[in-house]
């Protein structure tokens, strides 16, 4: 009888962990997201040390957009058995949540663990960025780049991160290499707009002229083509680009004063005022056109602030 007992006390965890395994494994196969956590939450409720049920119930909540589900989840595993991977998705998680600092922690961590997770070191490039640690950024992503050269998106962010400290050398290097490791739209736009930003209006023509024979489907490129167009003095081709950004968007408020600007350089003093009474309208429609403070929050004011006090206020005047 006593032999009996003892056989069946065996038997009873044998068979909870094989059920336990049964729902991870048919988890494992699901592709309903809340199938697929019910099915991990019942081999939790059978063997409560399994962590992988945890990690991957995490990861389900997670993309679900239960980021808090998910963080709990994580947390559970890191208490018990840290690891690289759970700390890096409890970063994604928590980056989700907009907690860059605790986003910062977790993907240091992962690093830290594991020195050849360049996902990690990007992630934590990628946030410490978001934070304004620029010069820090730069340092991380130089090492995903030495680890991986060949990824346009690390060079794109380390441009922006020179960019933000005011190192316009080092930026246009980065877009450069950028546009060699991709040669894509994508690339050649980003250098072009970084040419609009340091006053070089050819390059910049040249770089959004590529972007756009590549993809014709860009009203961004169309705008701040249009805007080197036009302070190159090429006043139809300018009315050309800000015309085609508008059927992508009739209420891109920075492209028509771009026409507005564009006619009252051609001295058509007519589309001139009908453009940018369009502008204010979208801007500002219950607020008269007195000065040129109205436009604050365009393009325009923001980075071309001479050029457009000088000719908008000229123009409110007629």
């Amino acid at each position: 009888m006593k032999k009996s007992i003892i056989l069946i006390l065996i038997l009873i965890p044998l068979f909870t962990y094989s059920q336990s395994n049964k729902f991870f494994r048919k988890a494992i196969r699901e592709t309903d997201l809340n199938e697929k956590i019910n099915l991990f939450t019942k081999a939790l409720e059978l063997d409560a040390k399994n962590l992988d049920a945890y990690f991957y119930r995490g990861i389900a909540k997670n993309d679900l957009g239960d980021y808090h589900g998910a963080i709990v989840d994580y947390s559970k595993i890191i208490v018990l058995n840290p690891d690289a991977d759970t700390y890096y998705n409890r970063g994604n998680s928590r980056y989700s949540l907009k907690d860059f600092i605790g986003a910062k922690e977790d993907y240091s961590k992962a690093f830290k663990i594991d020195t050849t997770f360049v996902d990690a070191l990007y992630s934590l490039g990628c946030v410490k960025y978001d934070l304004g640690e620029y010069k820090e950024a730069i340092k991380d992503f130089s090492r995903v780049i030495k680890a991986v050269p060949n990824q346009p998106k690390t060079y794109t962010l380390r441009a922006a991160a020179y960019k933000a400290i005011n190192d316009p050398k080092n930026a246009l290097n980065d877009y450069s290499l950028a546009i060699i490791a991709e040669p894509s739209a994508h690339n050649f736009y980003n250098r072009g707009v970084f040419y609009m930003d340091i006053n070089y209006y050819q390059k910049a023509n040249i770089d959004l002229s590529t972007a756009l024979r590549i993809n014709s489907n860009n009203a961004f490129a169309y705008f701040y083509r249009g805007a080197s167009y036009m302070l190159l003095g090429k006043y139809n081709n300018a009315v050309s680009d800000f015309s085609a950004a508008l059927k992508f968007d009739a209420t891109d408020f920075d492209a028509l004063l771009g026409l507005a600007l564009t006619y009252y350089k051609m001295g058509d003093i007519p589309n001139a005022k009908l453009n940018l009474q369009k502008a204010k309208s979208i801007l500002s429609p219950e607020k008269s056109i007195d000065t040129i403070d109205l436009f604050v929050n365009t393009y325009w004011f923001q980075n071309q602030y001479y050029y457009f006090n000088e000719n908008m206020s000229a123009l409110l005047k007629l």
